[in-house]
């Protein structure tokens, strides 16, 4: 695309708000004035890509041809939306590496490809090591489905009581606001939908998931989702918070958005200022990988959570990105330094085209354990599987209930140490209390009391009651 006759600001987007009023001032001719970069410059003028590169201590790879490269148009989330790197060709031609994309045109016409320059110049390896290639760019083993993978495993279709919602749970629901994602990534549990046609809710169906809320009033929190509702128009997804919350029962609205992620320029001034006046909203977005906490993703996460919105964040455990524990390590505890709450990590779904990307469960597990006592627990999110055939959340953790009696229950703790934990008093039979063991104590002792801990490096002692 060629970057010259790109708007280089959206100056109606971009423009802080009036320190008075809190709205946006008023559009003027859209020109870009740029200051020298700085790390105290606002967003939209802060994420050239030479500054981006210097800042993460490293050059532009020169083999790099992106789109808006080097232009003021770089900072324009509508020419970034515009640019996207669509098919192999142009992908090979940004990247400099057709011979390493041979195996990507199948996966491509089967499930869409949408890369924003952006998101395409953090990548610095041009293969599968790279978490930002493996996430963003068509692998030939997405056209590679076992059988127990379907297009639809948390059959949300099922739960669909009217186009473009979907109701699980009591108490929520979850509204599809459009198939348009900024970047589509490639462990995508939505592929059937993402991308294949780039589409918006129509305001008659709008006004049928509308009136499907004001017919439950049990349902107080709907979730905005689809593809990504940050890819709306700031106006169009206005109009569909306007109706959502005109329903008196709905108490939250949450929206789930990778933008922070793949298109940062995205969270502008305007953005924010109409989001708050459809408070309370909740927001949750999608790191997966250290490598993806720009100062640009961090600054849009900074200007969500100033604008008064809790900011969460689900990640999805991915081998070969983020199946390491001191990986995952490095990125909660970097969102929680930026006031991001690590939320959920998903097990990979269970749809077609992601097999190559599922872990085992137990690695899941392995890595809960690795991380409680090692990091805060504002860090550590819920380990959790989307159950297939419309299951829902169950949440896994190691187990820590070593055995139970009627009387204590043993508890192991993150260092293996093991507790006797006594109930309440008014469980108990009214058989006298055991005397305090004076041998080697097992979890047998543990569980009737007569000891209260033994750990892996107390050799067969323990420390008994009264000792």
């Amino acid at each position: 695309m060629d970057a010259a006759k790109q708007t280089p600001f959206e100056a109606d987007d971009d423009r802080p708000p009036n320190p008075t009023t809190g709205d946006c001032a008023s559009p003027g001719p859209l020109v870009a004035t740029l200051p020298p970069p700085s790390l105290s410059s606002p967003l939209e003028f802060d994420l050239s890509p030479l500054a981006a590169a210097s800042r993460h201590g490293m050059l532009p790879l020169t083999t790099h041809s992106l789109p808006l490269w080097g232009s003021a148009a770089w900072s324009s989330w509508r020419a970034q939306l515009r640019a996207r790197l669509r098919d192999v060709d142009s992908l090979a031609r940004a990247l400099g590496a057709s011979d390493l994309l041979a195996d990507t045109g199948a996966a491509v016409r089967r499930f869409p490809m949408a890369i924003t320059p952006y998101y395409a110049s953090l990548i610095r390896r041009f293969d599968e090591s790279d978490p930002i290639f493996a996430m963003a760019v068509p692998h030939g083993g997405e056209v590679v489905d076992p059988p127990f993978l379907s297009d639809d495993p948390l059959e949300e279709e099922h739960d669909s009581p009217v186009p473009n919602l979907v109701h699980r749970y009591r108490d929520r629901a979850l509204l599809l606001v459009t198939s348009t994602c900024a970047m589509y990534c490639r462990h995508c549990t939505r592929k059937r939908v993402a991308g294949q046609q780039e589409s918006a809710i129509t305001d008659a169906e709008l006004a049928v998931a509308v009136g499907y809320l004001r017919d439950h009033p049990e349902i107080h929190d709907v979730i905005l989702s689809g593809g990504d509702p940050l890819t709306l128009p700031t106006e169009r997804l206005e109009q569909i918070l306007q109706a959502v919350r005109a329903v008196e029962t709905i108490d939250v609205i949450r929206i789930g958005s990778r933008t922070p992620v793949t298109m940062p320029m995205r969270i502008t001034h305007r953005l924010v200022t109409m989001l708050r006046r459809y408070s309370p909203i909740w927001i949750n977005t999608h790191f997966n990988h250290p490598v993806e906490l720009t100062p640009e993703s961090m600054e849009a996460c900074g200007r969500i959570v100033d604008a008064g919105m809790p900011l969460g964040n689900q990640s999805v455990l991915l081998h070969g990105v983020n199946d390491d524990a001191q990986v995952l390590e490095k990125l909660f505890r970097g969102l929680v330094r930026n006031r991001v709450r690590p939320y959920y990590l998903f097990q990979c779904d269970l749809v077609r085209g992601v097999e190559r990307f599922r872990t085992p469960l137990s690695k899941g597990i392995e890595i809960m354990e690795y991380l409680r006592g090692r990091v805060s627990g504002i860090a550590i999110p819920t380990f959790v599987v989307d159950a297939p055939g419309g299951g829902g959340k169950i949440p896994l953790l190691p187990n820590y209930i070593v055995s139970m009696s009627p009387t204590h229950t043993v508890l192991r703790n993150f260092e293996g140490r093991m507790v006797s934990y006594p109930e309440p008093m008014e469980r108990h039979d009214s058989t006298p209390a055991a005397a305090p063991h004076a041998g080697v104590a097992t979890v047998f002792e543990l569980c009737r009391g007569t000891a209260t801990t033994l750990g892996p490096d107390d050799h067969g002692g323990c420390t008994a009651h009264g000792g």
